[in-house]
């Protein structure tokens, strides 16, 4: 037997689910209470490091990243990035364009970098590590400098100071005249210069102690086929610099991470990877004797720069 469904039943019914429905509708649409904190929102700066070319930038990234994660690791309230260049060109607009947070120049870059408001903070590797070489291959005859007249060597760049300008000095220093005797060639990278001479594209390569280290371990059996002909005195190594409106107690916290890298196994792993034994206390006075070779290279030489 069917039940009788009275009208009064059904308005009753139907007004109940429809207050049912608005009543959870009207659930949803409510909009979230606002929540309380005495914590500031505070976003973390991120500083960048840019690094001129000792290598590609492939490789720079996977021997300076280490560096970089443990700086984030070590020092709260900033975050540290790593930026590579294509070549000595591009890294030497960035600086004077003041977009870098954080240098790691080489002395001469150093120097040019100052005038734009950066300043040194430490010194990256033993001064004594910082000087050029002359690589060649074992089976090319040549055994002084002398040897070099008529040929053409490879540099990164004419503003490399251990890969270029010190060995160009002592090329002029052993009488052969770097601008007429023979052919310079400007290729871009420490590693480039290796392979021109490798590549029998140029008499003599030109590059500083780090970057052949690493092709050594690189690319052994090629090293193989070339040697060290001549080596230059040692001056000053590479700086690691701030720009002056790095806030004081990054700057400080830095510094400080840097010359104690030496002193545990992880920091010792980071450095080995840089090729750099360690960084040294430094400031921009150390740098006045790189003002003064360079003062004396233009005079004698060349410009650093064709301007």
């Amino acid at each position: 037997m069917k039940k009788r469904i009275t009208p009064a039943f059904a308005l009753l019914t139907a007004f109940g689910v429809a207050a049912l429905f608005l009543s959870a509708c009207g659930k949803e649409a409510a909009p979230p209470a606002p929540k309380y904190t005495d914590a500031p929102a505070v976003k973390t700066r991120v500083y960048r490091l840019a690094i001129h070319p000792l290598h590609n930038p492939e490789k720079l990234v996977r021997a300076y990243q280490p560096l970089i994660d443990h700086l984030n690791q070590q020092i709260a309230d900033a975050r540290f990035s790593l930026e590579a260049s294509r070549d000595y060109d591009e890294y030497e607009r960035k600086f004077r364009a003041r977009t870098p947070d954080l240098l790691l120049p080489n002395p001469w870059q150093t120097i040019e970098a100052m005038k734009v408001g950066y300043e040194v903070i430490a010194m990256a590797g033993e001064p004594g590590d910082f000087k050029g070489i002359f690589l060649v291959r074992r089976d090319s005859g040549i055994s002084k400098p002398a040897d070099l007249k008529g040929k053409a060597v490879a540099y990164p760049s004419p503003t490399a100071l251990a890969a270029c300008i010190m060995p160009q000095w002592f090329l002029h220093q052993h009488g052969v005249n770097v601008n007429r005797a023979i052919e310079n060639r400007y290729v871009g990278s420490q590693e480039s210069a290796i392979m021109n001479v490798y590549l029998k594209q140029v008499a003599v390569g030109v590059t500083w102690l780090p970057p052949w280290r690493q092709f050594q371990k690189d690319h052994p059996q090629e090293a193989a086929q070339l040697k060290v002909a001549w080596e230059t005195p040692p001056l000053i190594s590479n700086s690691l610099m701030v720009r002056d409106d790095l806030p004081p107690k990054v700057r400080a916290r830095l510094r400080a991470e840097l010359l104690k890298l030496n002193d545990s196994e992880q920091g010792r792993r980071i450095l080995a990877g840089m090729e750099t034994a360690r960084f040294l206390p430094a400031t921009d006075a150390d740098y006045a004797m790189v003002r003064e070779f360079v003062a004396r290279f233009e005079a004698q030489v060349r410009p650093v720069e064709n301007k």
